[in-house]
């Protein structure tokens, strides 16, 4: 019976490591506010959502605030509306102004602040997406938002820390949207194709009329031989049949 309990024990002990070991390493992730999609053109517009996840398990999100980057100005900026929520908005002025579509813009949005109706809020376990319409997006590689999210119990987690490139996370990173330079040769490669497609036509166009061309000299060649046909028919029939 010894021989027999010191091997379970020791399988026991062993898997009991391995789960241990698993659950360290399976630990609670922190989850953070991010900005979706994460990539953009500069120069384009697009429409991003901030999605704010709630951490507390004894807490609602009651307060959600989004500051755009001083060193990237967007010209416009919108927001969909949110059940539940109000949305305030912020300008500063710019200097030098923001050219959109000609026009000279002196101020940009400098801050969107949502707040939850009473009792209201992105409760325990659950998150909240808050959709913004920006553009034209800036001629820099990436915006930092620096966002404070604020709990019914009066705490504040401030994402606001800025990742550095190649380095490690930080613990309260801020939401970023990397964006990458219009391409110069999308045009020529765009017009490339419908070069292709007109010579297509032309030669489709080429095609067409020489079939036209051979259809009629056959169809004269065939009137010509019926007539000449018919001629013939006709001189038989007027020549005296031969005396044998």
């Amino acid at each position: 019976m010894t021989r027999l309990r010191r091997p379970a024990t020791a399988a026991a002990l062993t898997l009991a490591a391995v789960a241990m070991a698993v659950l360290g390493l399976a630990g609670p992730a922190s989850a953070h506010v991010t900005v979706n999609p994460k990539e953009a053109t500069q120069g384009s517009y697009g429409r991003f959502a901030f999605r704010v996840p709630n951490e507390s398990d004894t807490a609602s999100t009651t307060k959600v605030e989004v500051n755009l980057p001083e060193n990237a100005p967007v010209g416009s900026v919108s927001t969909m509306p949110v059940p539940g929520w109000t949305v305030a908005v912020e300008k500063r002025k710019v200097d030098p102004p923001i050219e959109v579509h000609g026009s000279q813009l002196t101020e940009a949005v400098s801050k969107l602040t949502w707040t939850a109706a009473p009792n209201g809020g992105v409760k325990p376990g659950e998150f909240q997406e808050f959709p913004v319409s920006m553009g034209p997006l800036p001629q820099v590689d990436r915006m930092v938002f620096k966002v404070l999210q604020t709990y019914s119990d009066g705490n504040v987690s401030r994402w606001i820390e800025e990742p550095t490139p190649g380095g490690e996370e930080p613990e309260n990173p801020a939401p970023v949207l990397t964006l990458a330079a219009a391409s110069a040769s999308a045009s020529p490669v765009a017009s490339a194709p419908a070069a292709a497609a007109a010579a297509d036509d032309d030669d489709d166009d080429a095609d067409t009329g020489a079939a036209t061309a051979f259809g009629v000299a056959g169809l004269v060649a065939g009137l010509a031989g019926l007539v000449l046909g018919g001629l013939a028919f006709l001189r038989t029939r007027r020549e005296p049949a031969a005396k044998s």
